[in-house]
């Protein structure tokens, strides 16, 4: 009995989870016990298979378990396809294509192929093997063999395909169908056995007589098949599906229509339309040569293969969404039966709302069954895209700027150790977020390139040790804050405090970026399912970035408060005048800064929650890519006002109380004491 579940919405997603290899706890498994007990990783075992089946059961050790991987059990073959209609054969092998020696001497003749023998018992039909096939046990083996012997069927009995002979071949391909069996599909060795059923049901079905009305040919719960006759004075058809997922009461719906303009290309003798429909193939349908095999792209909607005239061109399709509880990105797609894999350059997606999806596709011998895939979290959209360009584009030409700025104005604003450090944190923060955001964008580029797997790692790497490093960075400041504020008397020296700087800025990151990919590249859990950044369904590998980046934000907010508090007390003649008004500058930054960066990471996490609504999304792209802007539009203020200061003082000459420290420059004095141009600049740029 298939199981249940809560909507056909979360079945699809179910159905593949279950379609990957993973330890096997509480499910029958026609074997006997052999492969137990604690292992060593990275070796494997094979046991036989249990009485009445042939062929074996591989495990490999995962987590110090034996977990299975492979199984050839099968209890099907030549023999017993055909025990029912002639019980005088006893054939021994299950390949059809292998010559079998009879030892009955009833036999008058052998039967030497599965075609030979369904020609002999049931060549009008097909039905002797719906029987054998239906009482089988579905499983990897038998699955495989099932597959084989359609194969064989489409090869060669297809000369003159009758709608009972597509019946037939229909309920047999059902039987390895049904939503129950799918997860054992995964252990099949041969991982193009799903495409070659696909190929050979179409195949079937391209010789099909269609007589003049039109026909639902077959009706099976997991297959179904159409047809009805066309020519050029055809007006424009269309096929409609309505399919179950798991038995449920609600159906999916496929609807393929050929456009009038392509049925005028046809001749004046009558021609023929078939449509076949699976609602559970693509969950099983396994993509070859996909450089990212981790990241499989899930099937949203029913696998629609038709069969036309060669001169039809395109096809118009319809799909509902099985999966319509997120704003995922819906891509049409084409099946290339030469490369096996999905080719979305065959089609071009005109509609996409919530629940449907309209595609506009290109059709030919090589590429006749089209579905949709989905992007599980990722949204793509013309509008997010414009903006992230925008911003990034403004962020990096600003970071440029603010870099040039400092190393020109850098001798001479850098007059005490804090403001020496208070530098040394702004170059850094602006290193950090130009070289993340050039990561970034190499990122965006990958998704739509795809790329192969490492290039993915590499870049979702970099991508997290440098957003980190802007954290980290800031986070220093922070600490370089409460430094000026706690030590009056004391005095760090400037190479200690700078490689305090470096390993907070620097190292930290590299230790929390370097231990995420040592824990989750080995499982593959490291990148996102259609994107180069961390995972979150699987291993929560994201929050390696999340957790160190929000503390540091609240470890900034009390920063700030304490500031605010400290720094209400007047400390005329100071010695610590001129530190206490860098400290307050620092202070202003970090304000500005955290709450910004605060609430863009915050939007982000919520993208990423199942449902989440496109507004987020929107949202989450106006300010990563804002933010970067503005950052850098605060960093360049930082840089230009020391040396506009500067300047103006020296023009005008510093009318001020000098600080009786050494340590404290003489540049610098009391606000209040300052010259009238040196009240401007201050007011401007928030010196005092």
């Amino acid at each position: 009995m298939a199981p249940k579940y809560s909507s056909k919405a979360m079945f699809l997603s179910r159905l593949l989870w279950e379609a990957t290899p993973k330890p096997q706890e509480g499910v029958r498994c026609p074997c006997q016990r052999k492969c137990h007990g604690p292992c060593s990783p990275s070796s494997n075992c094979s046991q036989p298979c249990a009485q009445h089946f042939h062929g074996e059961i591989g495990f490999i050790c995962n987590g110090n378990k034996w977990q299975k991987s492979t199984e050839t059990c099968t209890s099907l073959s030549v023999e017993t396809l055909f025990m029912d209609s002639n019980s005088a054969s006893r054939l021994s092998v299950a390949a059809p294509s292998i010559t079998l020696h009879i030892l009955d001497y009833q036999a008058p003749e052998p039967i030497r192929s599965v075609a030979q023998g369904i020609q002999k018992n049931c060549p009008l039909d097909y039905a002797c093997i719906i029987n054998a096939v239906k009482s089988s046990e579905a499983t990897s083996g038998n699955i495989a063999f099932i597959v084989e012997l359609l194969k064989n069927i489409s090869t060669d009995l297809s000369d003159n395909v009758t709608r009972e002979k597509m019946k037939s071949y229909s309920k047999v391909a059902n039987h390895i169908l049904d939503p129950a069996v799918i997860p054992n599909w995964a252990f099949i060795p041969d991982k193009n056995v799903s495409s070659d059923l696909l190929q050979s049901v179409n195949w079937f079905a391209r010789q099909l007589h269609i007589q003049n009305e039109p026909e639902h040919i077959v009706d099976e719960f997991f297959i179904q098949t159409k047809g009805f006759p066309i020519n050029n004075n055809t007006s424009e058809r269309s096929l409609s599906f309505s399919m179950n997922l798991n038995n449920t009461v609600e159906g999916i719906l496929g609807i393929i229509e050929i456009p009038r303009q392509e049925l005028r290309k046809l001749p004046p003798n009558a021609s023929q339309a078939v449509g076949i429909a699976f609602p559970t193939l693509g969950a099983v349908l396994k993509e070859a040569h996909l450089e990212n095999a981790h990241l499989p792209r899930l099937v949203n909607g029913l696998v629609l293969s038709v069969i036309l005239p060669e001169r039809l061109e395109q096809i118009l399709f319809t799909f509902e969404k099985i999966n319509k509880s997120q704003n995922a990105r819906a891509q049409c797609v084409g099946w290339h039966s030469r490369k096996r894999r999905w080719d979305e350059n065959v089609c071009k997606t005109t509609l996409d709302s919530k629940h449907r999806v309209k595609c506009r596709c290109n059709y030919t011998n090589v590429m006749m069954s089209f579905s949709i895939l989905m992007s599980p979290i990722s949204v793509d959209n013309e509008v997010l895209d414009y903006i992230t360009c925008v911003g990034l584009s403004i962020s990096i030409l600003s970071l440029i700027l603010c870099l040039i700025i400092e190393a020109t104005v850098w001798s001479r604003v850098v007059m005490t150790d804090i403001s020496y450090m208070r530098h040394v944190c702004i170059v850094n923060i602006a290193v950090s977020l130009l070289t993340a955001n050039v990561w970034f964008i190499l990122g965006s580029n990958f998704n739509k390139k795809a790329q192969d797997y490492n290039w993915c790692v590499a870049v979702t790497f970099f991508s997290h040790f440098f957003y980190l490093c802007l954290f980290f960075w800031m986070l220093f400041k922070a600490l370089l804050i409460i430094y000026g504020l706690l030590v009056v008397f004391r005095r760090m020296m400037k190479s200690r405090m700078l490689a305090i700087g470096f390993a907070v800025g620097y190292g930290c990151p590299l230790v929390i970026a370097v231990t995420t990919v040592a824990i989750t590249v080995p499982g593959k859990g490291y990148v996102r399912h259609g994107a180069c950044w961390l995972n979150w369904d699987d291993t929560k590998a994201l929050l390696a970035f999340a957790i160190p980046a929000l503390v540091i934000v609240a470890v900034n907010l009390v920063v700030v408060l304490v500031v605010a508090v400290n720094t209400q007390r007047p400390s005329i003649g100071s010695s610590k005048s001129q530190d206490v008004a860098i400290i307050l500058r620092i202070s202003k930054n970090v304000a500005i800064l955290t709450p910004l960066l605060g609430l863009t990471w915050g939007f982000g996490i919520a993208t990423l929650i199942e449902g989440t609504s496109l507004i987020f999304h929107i949202i989450f792209a106006l300010l990563n890519a804002f933010q970067s802007a503005e950052l850098s539009l605060i960093l360049l203020l930082n840089s230009v006002t020391g040396a506009l200061h500067l300047a103006v003082w020296n023009h005008y000459g510093p009318q001020v109380e000098v600080s009786l420290s050494p340590s404290v420059s003489k540049l610098e004095g009391q606000c209040s004491q300052s010259s009238h141009a040196d009240k401007y600049y201050s007011s401007i740029f928030g010196i005092c």
